[in-house]
């Protein structure tokens, strides 16, 4: 199974990349952002993190074995659409 890495960008510029540094094998891409879309949810819900001030503007940056990006999972994408209005 092909290794995906699941940077968290909270801020422009290098600083702000939180890098996953062991990554995790899934299936395909889609069951990568699957897993992204969790695990936002679940960084949204605890708040632990007080450094990040708006976690809608926080995205995740999916790299391949290769180090190249393949998919960026914003974390707005975590509510439904319906729940814009």
């Amino acid at each position: 199974m092909p290794r995906y890495y699941l940077n968290v960008r909270h801020r422009p510029g290098p600083a702000g990349l939180a890098v996953d540094p062991e990554g995790e094998e899934f299936a395909d891409v889609s069951a990568a952002r699957e897993s992204a879309l969790s695990q936002a949810r679940e960084m949204i819900a605890r708040e632990r993190h007080t450094f990040i001030r708006d976690w809608m503007d926080c995205s995740f940056e999916i790299m391949d074995e290769a180090g190249q990006p393949v998919l960026t999972i914003p974390f707005s994408d975590t509510v439904p659409e319906s729940d814009w209005d």
